[in-house]
């Protein structure tokens, strides 16, 4: 990230009579000194916000200061996980306030403070986003705590931390002077615990709750194609821990559930406009929830973070102004091949110098080189591609070498993500010496920078239909490196067989079957994209070219904030 980036405001003077946008989301990526995300929704978060800030779109965004951050994954010869601590000085790089708000926890009174950031957009324009921090003498250790960690604790550490982030965070907006905002922009169900504050605010009298103006207020955004990823809390522990916030009957109202307060659906009954993160997605979640309108915007990334040095100095050369209209990336076709491919060269370059370096691996610079770099979680298959080893030693044995690079982190409490990683690190040791395979551990956004930029084919192989969007392959394609994918997210909409990559399965399988999906994989691999790769680079440049024109050009941030602007803000 350039240092013009992001800076600590001076005196934190911000534009607070402007009609801004609420944004509120538990993670958000800004930059991997600030390790307040775990993975695609903060950095999508934080694609959003320099997006806002290049765009001047006037947004405000809240979120928790997570002081232990998510977690440092360390892997062992054997690819075994451990998890250190990343302790971070939020004091280098964030400007604390003297305003502080206050919520009730269990009964307790707990002191929320806040941190701010700006972060500057390419002609100047700020969004602060504002880091709520509850690590303060006055509060007990326990609540202390509530901003030390991202996603790990108990129900009711979580249910404790969407009490700070959505009723102290409305709080903290007010207290701080954010009186002109139009919108609060939810940005997955953790948040939403905001509209309970917003209703009792608009509170007339006992029983009149302004429902119908709260709802006006909202946006919201889901994410989660599962059932199992929409956070729900008991009512009784909703009581222990909130207290009676609002009548149970009316919360039972609001949250459509008997039994548990669900969050997704707290969300999706008080808001104004809902949307999924891509058509696909979009789709799902109407199934998933019957009855509700969930449009769909699918996401983007924010184009000159995710595009490297040598891609950024060819696309000022052919295509000024292209950070401020990604849709000039189309003119990427009129990009001499040769200058194309020695961008990318230099970009390879980097990426197996550092896997050299950290690995000892001794990757090869001529070799089809295959990125994955995801969460390590079961749904997501990263190990697919060795669901039948001698048939994959097979292929790279007659077509071509073939190596690849793998990173990610398993949830601390994923174990089968674990495992999945240890089998990775496995085979990697097991293959002939015609496939090379490195696990690189603590992936955060400075690595994700070098390989999706220095690869040359990104793999993607989800179980369908589980992914929302997915934006690795986005990341990807601004650096003209095609994806290979299971046509699940947004890769439905990205694919154009041939021309910016290749799908593994079929756009008419509803769900996915692991053999199937292998067998298609090692087929296109041995019959299309790696003789392509090794025999026809004229070829091969073309595809990178129509990759960047079609799919980076409309795959950003800049678009899918148009969009919102358009269908949710106005």
């Amino acid at each position: 990230m350039s240092p013009q980036r992001f800076s600590k405001p001076s005196g934190a003077r911000i534009r607070k009579k402007e009609k801004r946008i609420a944004y509120f989301s538990m993670e958000i990526g800004i930059d991997p000194k600030i390790p307040t995300y775990s993975g695609g929704l903060g950095i999508l978060a934080g694609d959003t916000i320099k997006s806002c800030a290049d765009l001047h779109v006037p947004l405000v965004a809240v979120t928790l200061l997570y002081k232990k951050g998510y977690f440092y994954q360390k892997l062992d010869e054997e690819g075994q996980q451990t998890e250190l601590p990343h302790d971070w000085k939020p004091k280098k790089h964030l400007t604390l306030l003297p305003k502080k708000v206050k919520v009730t926890i269990e009964g307790r009174s707990v002191t929320v403070g806040a941190w701010i950031l700006k972060v500057a957009g390419i002609k100047g324009y700020s969004i602060p986003v504002i880091f709520l921090d509850t690590d303060f003498e006055e509060n007990s250790e326990y609540d202390r705590s509530l901003s030390y960690y991202l996603y790990t604790g108990d129900r009711k550490y979580r249910l404790a931390q969407e009490i700070v982030l959505g009723i102290g965070g409305v709080r903290m907006l007010k207290e701080l002077g954010f009186h002109r905002l139009s919108r609060y922009h939810m940005n997955e169900g953790h948040a939403s615990l905001l509209t309970l504050e917003l209703l009792r605010e608009r509170r007339k009298g006992n029983n009149d709750w302004d429902i119908e103006g709260v709802r006006r207020l909202c946006v919201f955004t889901t994410h989660t194609p599962v059932p199992v990823g929409h956070d729900q809390f008991e009512y009784d522990l909703v009581k222990k821990v909130l207290g009676e916030f609002v009548p149970r009957d009316l919360l039972k109202q609001l949250s459509g559930g008997e039994t548990h307060l669900n969050m997704t659906l707290l969300a999706l009954n008080l808001s104004d406009y809902v949307n999924g993160v891509a058509k696909q997605h979009g789709k799902v979640s109407r199934e998933m929830f019957p009855g509700y309108h969930i449009d769909s915007i699918t996401n983007g990334v924010h184009i000159t973070t995710w595009t490297c040095k040598s891609f950024r100095q060819l696309y000022k050369a052919y295509m000024p102004g292209w950070k401020t209209d990604p849709s000039s990336l189309r003119y990427a076709l009129s990009i001499p091949r040769e200058e194309l491919w020695n961008a990318h060269i230099e970009a390879k370059t980097i990426l197996i110098n550092y896997v050299n370096s950290k690995t000892n691996i001794g990757m090869d610079y001529d070799a089809l080189t295959i990125g994955f770099a995801r969460r390590a979680t079961a749904y997501k298959r990263a190990d697919l591609v060795f669901h039948n080893p001698p048939r994959l030693e097979e292929v790279a044995r007659k077509a071509g070498k073939i190596q690849f690079i793998f990173a990610g982190k398993a949830h601390p409490q994923d174990n089968p993500g674990k495992e999945m990683i240890k089998r990775i690190v496995s085979m990697s040791k097991k293959l002939d010496s015609n496939i090379k395979i490195a696990y690189l551990d603590n992936y955060d956004i400075d690595l994700a920078k070098i390989l999706v930029a220095g690869v040359d084919l990104w793999l993607n192989t989800p179980r369908k239909p589980q992914e929302a969007s997915g934006t690795s392959g986005m990341k990807a394609a601004l650096n003209g490196v095609p994806s290979f994918s299971i046509l699940d997210g947004w890769w439905i909409e990205g694919c154009i067989e041939g021309l910016t990559g290749w799908a593994i399965d079929s756009a008419s399988d509803r769900e996915s079957n692991d053999e199937d999906n292998a067998h298609a994989l090692y087929r296109k691999l041995a019959e299309v994209i790696i003789p392509l790769f090794y025999r026809d680079r004229q070829r091969w440049i073309d595809i990178m070219r129509h990759t960047i024109a079609i799919n980076g050009s409309f795959f950003t941030t800049h678009r899918m904030i148009q969009q919102y602007v358009l269908l949710a803000y106005l």
